[in-house]
């Protein structure tokens, strides 16, 4: 079951013993967490039956002793165990998942792990209780996700301050989330975030970015990328080469899978090489513009200047000087 049917179930008053949340995936697990602790109860409720453990310091049998108390004037108790990967001995916990009190509702938290699906635990998991085992999302699902996220918020983004917004931030769904928050506050009565929003709250420049810089590159636009790389230079903290390399590898490596997709249309194509359907274009373009063997080279220059980016083979020539050499190379 996701974090959203869980919600979902809990708004409709249904629930289930035992929730186990693991998984890679923060942000899922911390939302599901938030509304056990602060919208399950009302404030009058959780002031007798809230209880919050968390796993370096839980002893296990306070944790087990708090589950099998009842409700003070409530229908039901919530106990949290956060944190409960560092908890010792928590396979102690079993004698009571595997006899829950049906008016405690037990969530525990176990981030960055899994448990063993073939231990004694996870089958009284799955039998008594709720699982929700999370992972990271891959890059190519975040605009779908953002774009869910600000809709579900009641509001809509211009697609171009979308893919800036996720080309900024990366896999973080949490900072996603929380600068689409901090964004939200700022629109007063409009319901719409443009690049604007992005520049000015988020911090990306709608010209100069990574973003931009892999589109100049698509179309082999050899001055508009320099204007691009001077503006890194000047401002370092806007796109580091750490960042830019990343990008522009994705969108050569991708470009290389085109060549495999020959005669199919661009959504067929979009699915195929794991992007999302707005980029595909730019991938084209790369195609056709540089080539098989234009391709093929970019690659093995961004592994050189990828090394001589940390060091390798490189006396300490600057981030801006690196990348104007690459790019010329490639263009040429």
């Amino acid at each position: 079951m996701s974090a959203e049917k869980i919600i979902a179930e809990w708004k409709k008053k249904r629930f289930k013993p035992v929730y186990w949340l693991e998984g890679e995936e923060d942000y899922f697990i911390d939302t599901v967490v938030q509304y056990a602790e602060h919208s399950i109860l009302t404030e009058a409720e959780a002031g007798f039956n809230l209880v919050v453990f968390y796993g370096k310091d839980a002893n296990w049998a306070d944790v087990i002793n708090a589950c099998r108390r009842y409700p003070m004037l409530s229908d039901r108790q919530v106990v949290l165990l956060k944190e409960a990967q560092q908890m010792r001995d928590i396979d102690k916990l079993e004698p009571y998942i595997e006899n829950p009190l049906t008016s405690t509702v037990f969530v525990v938290s176990y981030k960055e792990k899994k448990v063993d699906g073939r231990s004694r635990l996870a089958k009284l998991l799955k039998e008594k209780g709720e699982m929700l085992t999370t992972k990271k999302m891959y890059d190519s699902q975040l605009p779908e996700w953002t774009n869910d996220l600000v809709q579900s918020k009641g509001y809509t983004i211009a697609q171009k301050a979308l893919l800036l917004l996720v080309d900024h931030i990366g896999n973080d769904l949490s900072r996603i989330n929380n600068e689409i928050d901090k964004m939200l506050v700022n629109l007063g009565e409009r319901k719409n975030i443009t690049e604007d929003d992005i520049e000015k709250y988020v911090g990306v420049s709608k010209e100069y970015n990574p973003f931009e810089l892999q589109s100049a590159m698509a179309s082999k636009d050899l001055a508009r990328a320099m204007r691009i790389i001077q503006y890194f230079e000047a401002n370092p903290k806007a796109a580091p080469i750490q960042l830019v390399l990343p990008t522009l590898y994705n969108l050569f490596s991708k470009t290389y899978m085109i060549f495999g997709q020959q005669g199919k249309d661009e959504k067929t194509i979009a699915v195929n090489i794991g992007v999302n359907p707005y980029f595909v274009k730019d991938y084209l373009q790369t195609a056709k513009n540089y080539g098989y063997n234009g391709v093929e080279a970019a690659l093995l220059l961004l592994h050189q200047y990828n090394l001589r980016s940390v060091g390798v083979n490189d006396a300490g020539t600057s981030d801006g000087s690196l990348l104007k050499e690459m790019v010329v190379k490639m263009m040429g």
